[in-house]
């Protein structure tokens, strides 16, 4: 039976949905930018994360607690997802992408993190049961080829097996970010989701460093961007505010809008925000091929809206 789907997401315009997810793109694709000189003076993967989430934690919990509106049951009940939404989604997913660019470049780390989108849609398939049509797949296969371009991988990037392993990690992250935020049966709301996952994620990463499994070393060195120095803290507080707060509140409730599947996809947008925030900041200048590259992207992304319209969800077997 052919459906129209959007992952159980809520029916609004679809100019909200995709506001949120390019304001959350905007957001994480910024990280990499502000985390890369913490990285190079000193800083370990641990410390960056750990003080990014703790800051955006402490920033949106009390709107989480609000948007409970007392409904403390909602919490209990959602408690294994809020579990593996910080366990996965925010710690796991932000920790394994830092260690993997610590090891490896930022290019090949990024592309084999956002094959996250194919592994959104190859679970809604398996476990849901919502088969892709020709126009998602061919979307897919677009927006990973732009993704090469982006990347510029042609050139020859270095690579190494541990930080793929780290970047592997980090795309299970990804992927249980948006299938897990795209989810409503929890009935927890988009903030209070947030604040929950940031709040686990912070305390988990909080006691790994506490037992000595993340290593957590700072540096008191001054750091630049775009040629202005700066204190540490001026990028840390940066990261937390925005790269956390305001990108993991922004993404679940453009999940909620837009669906997992397709939600996944506008964040593939990411890789290119990420390239331009590190021009802007770091003078990095992308090359023509990649904004060739940032062009299908786009196109991959139209290719997987139209696409939704031909999902098919295989009927339930009955015995």
């Amino acid at each position: 039976m052919s459906t129209m789907t959007r992952d159980s997401a809520v029916r609004t315009p679809l100019s909200a949905g995709l506001a949120l997810a390019l304001t959350s793109a905007t957001a994480f694709g910024m990280s990499g930018a502000l985390a890369r000189p913490l990285l190079d003076a000193g800083w370990t993967a641990g410390s960056v994360v750990l003080l990014r989430i703790a800051i955006g934690a402490l920033v949106v919990a009390p709107f989480g607690v609000a948007a409970l509106r007392g409904r403390w049951h909602l919490l209990r009940r959602g408690a294994p997802t809020v579990l593996l939404y910080g366990g996965l989604a925010v710690a796991g997913a932000q920790f394994c992408y830092f260690s993997a660019v610590q090891t490896m470049d930022v290019g090949p780390a990024l592309l084999i993190e956002y094959t996250a989108p194919a592994a959104v849609v190859g679970w809604m398939w398996l476990v849901h049961g919502q088969r892709p049509g020709p126009m998602t797949l061919a979307g897919a296969v677009v927006a990973g080829l732009g993704l090469l371009l982006v990347l510029d991988l042609f050139s020859g990037a270095d690579f190494d097996a541990q930080g793929a392993a780290w970047a592997l990690a980090a795309m299970v992250g990804c992927a249980t970010y948006f299938v897990i935020s795209a989810d409503e049966r929890s009935g927890l709301p988009p903030l209070a989701l947030a604040a929950g996952g940031l709040v686990v994620g912070g305390a988990l990463l909080g006691v790994l460093g506490l037992v000595g499994l993340m290593p957590l070393a700072t540096s008191a060195a001054t750091v630049t961007y775009a040629g202005i120095d700066a204190a540490a803290w001026v990028p840390i507080v940066l990261l937390g505010l925005v790269t956390a707060a305001l990108a993991y509140v922004t993404g679940i409730e453009a999940s909620r809008r837009l669906g997992s599947r397709l939600a996944s996809f506008v964040a593939l947008s990411e890789v290119l925000i990420g390239v331009l925030w590190a021009w802007l900041l770091l003078d990095q200048l992308p090359a023509a091929i990649q904004l060739l590259g940032g062009a299908l992207v786009v196109a991959g992304v139209v290719a997987v809206k139209v696409g939704e319209r031909a999902v098919v969800t295989d009927e339930p077997v009955t015995v």
